[in-house]
């Protein structure tokens, strides 16, 4: 006579019962990302680029202009370790200070 189970979770799918369990799981397993969370990246802004032979850079001085491949209105790139992952629109906030208000993430940024 065969007898009908249910079938069982695999070790690695099974349900942990407590918060405890479930930290010492993903501690085991390396699947613990609390640890990065604290981690800083370096965030910039590109407002635009420019590119000037080294004879103009060196007869800058206060009040030069340098003109850039942007308009104004444009939006800006924010570049996270040299990638850049969104653009957004500068913003003025409290205290005199500017921000950047995101207007698109960039979907292809991640790598497989």
């Amino acid at each position: 006579m065969n007898q009908i189970t249910e079938p069982q979770p695999k070790e690695d799918e099974a349900e942990p019962q407590t918060a405890t369990e479930t930290e010492a799981r993903h501690e085991a397993t390396g699947r613990n990302i609390d640890a990065i969370f604290g981690v800083k990246l370096d965030v910039r802004v590109v407002l635009g680029r420019a590119k000037l032979p080294i004879s103009e850079i060196l007869n800058l001085s206060k009040g030069s202009v340098i003109e850039l491949d942007r308009k104004v209105g444009d939006p800006v790139d924010i570049m996270v370790n040299d990638r850049m992952v969104a653009r957004g629109d500068l913003v003025k906030v409290r205290g005199g200070m500017i921000g950047v208000a995101l207007r698109e993430i960039v979907k292809d940024f991640v790598t497989d």
